[in-house]
């Protein structure tokens, strides 16, 4: 028996009831989903959340992460700003499978003020099924890293 996956999730304030739901369907498609919140409304800063979701993948407690704000693109610099992440910004499926593909992102970032729930399922979606190519790819994923 493997162990699933753990996908970290985490948002702002703002962005609570959609990350719910895709914890749920991350949870429900056999992933093994851990929600480090905010669990309230109150006012909170986006670069913390996504720092502590990138740090839980740099210290090997999580796999893969899903991240939100208003935009997605303030908590997805605070993540890749801890040393090893790889976090992309998408608001369509394309990106969000090709980040996965060609980049061996850990990390995706949702704007939940730029798309809507169904989209943003379908997003977690094409990140999570898609794999790392490897090949030409690798090659430039170490110059991303160096």
């Amino acid at each position: 028996m493997t162990t699933p996956t753990r996908v970290v999730l985490s948002s702002d304030h703002a962005d609570i009831e959609l990350r719910k739901t895709i914890a749920k369907h991350v949870a429900d498609l056999g992933y093994e989903a851990i929600d480090i919140g905010p669990m309230t409304s109150e006012s909170t800063h986006y670069p913390l959340h996504g720092q502590a979701a990138a740090q839980k993948i740099a210290d090997g407690e999580a796999d893969l992460g899903i991240i939100l704000c208003g935009t997605g693109q303030g908590i997805m610099m605070a993540a890749n700003k801890v040393p090893g992440i790889r976090c992309g910004g998408c608001s369509d499926t394309f990106s969000a499978k090709m980040i996965r593909a060609h980049n061996n992102a850990q990390m995706l970032s949702l704007g939940a003020r730029v798309i809507g729930e169904s989209l943003a399922l379908e997003i977690v979606d094409a990140f999570l099924s898609a794999e790392f190519e490897g090949g030409r790819h690798a090659t430039r994923v170490d110059m991303i890293e160096q």
